[in-house]
């Protein structure tokens, strides 16, 4: 048998092999004309090595199946059908166009012995790469099946956040006019002698307008996670001042004064930071004091090239079920219409910035543990680029 002929089909297609892998290495799609093209190149090598060695007398040209059937499972009607011409129009100019192989001693009875083995041998390798071909794709496909099914959870959960949106919105234009009445009425009563006059309801009227100063802060601050709003969305701050600010005001806001704040970041950098953000903080913080009952910590570190910001809680934590469907729109412990959506909406805006989210269970406090919220969010997201 002409061996080196032979072996350089083996070393063109050792090379074929190793450009596949430094290509599939920088880009993992492939298209239907590449996947194509590989297969061809397998199929003319096929048939360089059955020239070679008898055509198609020689037992080996059933791998021939092996290409037929991977582009059965890869490819549409119309390249399979292209593959099964160009197989058989191999097959047959085998007959015509080949290397005759030299027969052993001893007959015809020993070629058939032969040929018998070569078939048997040929028939596990091919069962064998079936197997293992389709192992590997029938995986594959089920990966991106997966894929598929997480992208259209994540379109319908976008829709979700869309609606609610709109709703947010709408409900926060129709809220402006009555807190706009509110507060003309309420500043004639301020005028009024009388009700100046009287040292308690000039206190309640005070509170008033702190309440409904509050209202209005809340309305502007729907209407700029709308984005009706410009220019008002974004803040230019330090990471230090930023959280700083969020742990005293929601201090102020909510009276709760267990919380412990601690900023561990290295340094203080410049961030362009969104309202969403803030509001993101706000939830996570009101969720550990509805759970919690002494204590609630806000830290703020950096982990390599992120920013993480925890929350932790000396509450009973989450139940085991909610722990695996965490983050999902309705899924929360609480006994009331609509909970679960403030931490399915946390984890959205997040993953907008290019974050995670990572909730457990902390067993920092106890039996019971408690509950331990983490925002991952990469430093170049939110940090400031000075020219």
């Amino acid at each position: 048998m002409p061996l080196f002929e032979m072996g350089a089909i083996v070393v063109l297609l050792l090379g074929l092999n190793v450009a596949t892998l430094l290509r599939h290495s920088r880009r993992t799609s492939v298209s239907d004309t590449e996947l194509f093209c590989e297969l061809l190149f397998d199929v003319a090598a096929l048939t360089g090595q059955l020239y070679f060695s008898g055509g198609a007398w020689n037992p080996f040209v059933s791998l021939y199946l092996l290409q037929v059937i991977l582009g059965a499972v890869l490819f549409g009607p119309r390249i399979v059908w292209s593959l099964v011409g160009i197989t058989a129009l191999c097959f047959a100019g085998l007959t015509a166009f080949h290397r005759p192989m030299p027969l052993p001693r001893g007959g015809r009875p020993a070629f058939l012995d032969l040929h018998v083995q070569g078939m048997f041998i040929c028939f596990l390798l091919v069962a064998v790469l079936l197997v293992f071909f389709v192992a590997r794709i029938s995986g594959n496909l089920a990966a991106r099946d997966a894929g598929l099914a997480e992208l259209r959870r994540r379109a319908v959960e976008e829709d979700h956040i869309v609606r609610m949106g709109l709703l947010a919105s709408g409900a926060a234009h129709e809220l402006g006019t009555p807190l706009a009445t509110l507060s003309v009425i309420l500043s004639d009563w301020r005028k009024m002698p009388a009700l100046r006059a009287d040292a308690d309801m000039s206190a309640e009227m005070d509170e008033m307008q702190g309440q409904l100063d509050r209202c209005k802060a809340i309305v502007s601050g729907i209407l700029v996670s709308a984005g009706e709003a410009r220019g008002e969305g974004t803040v230019h701050t330090t990471q230090r001042r930023f959280f700083d600010e969020i742990a005293a005001e929601w201090r102020e806001a909510r009276g709760a004064s267990g919380l412990v704040y601690e900023n561990r970041f290295a340094q203080d950098i410049a961030i362009v930071s969104d309202l969403t953000l803030k509001q993101v903080v706000f939830n996570l913080l009101d969720n550990a004091l509805e759970a919690s009952a002494e204590r609630i910590a806000l830290t703020v570190e950096q982990l390599g090239e992120d920013l993480a910001v925890r929350i932790t809680d000396d509450g009973p934590g989450f139940a085991p079920d909610v722990l695996a469907r965490i983050g999902r729109p309705y899924v929360s412990t609480k006994e009331r219409p609509g909970a679960g959506l403030g931490l399915f909406l946390t984890m959205n805006v997040v993953r907008k910035l290019g974050g995670q989210v990572e909730a457990r269970n902390s067993e920092e406090h106890g039996r019971h543990g408690g509950a331990s919220v983490t925002i991952r969010l990469p430093l170049a997201s939110i940090e400031e680029n000075t020219p």
